[in-house]
């Protein structure tokens, strides 16, 4: 079983259970830790802003243009801020460790 830790916006760590082919948006938003990805996963609302772990940022594919540009409509972002409907979970990702952005 490949797992997800997030730390959701009251500081409380959760391990979700990933679901191979689905968007990392919809395992946070189905597990109720406080995503809503309003858009369904289009890359049209921000969300789903989360900030990926230094260690696992690199290993990630690279965000395309129109993410980047979503984020940039964003107050506030860090330089591993990444919309989570953006990441298709996989296997590999085992252990991807990520924190629920604020609000905005």
């Amino acid at each position: 079983m490949a797992v997800l830790h997030v730390t959701d916006r009251d500081g409380r760590n959760h391990t979700l259970e990933g679901a191979e082919g689905w968007r990392v948006m919809e395992i946070l938003r189905d597990h109720g830790v406080g995503v809503e990805g309003i858009c369904g996963g289009a890359c049209d609302c921000a969300t789903c802003h989360v900030i990926v772990a230094p260690d696992w940022a690199g290993r990630l594919h690279p965000a395309r243009e129109d993410e980047l540009l979503k984020l940039d409509e964003l107050p506030a972002i860090e330089a591993t801020s990444r919309l989570s409907c953006q990441i298709l979970w996989e296997e590999a990702l085992d252990g991807l460790t990520l924190t629920l952005a604020e609000v905005n």
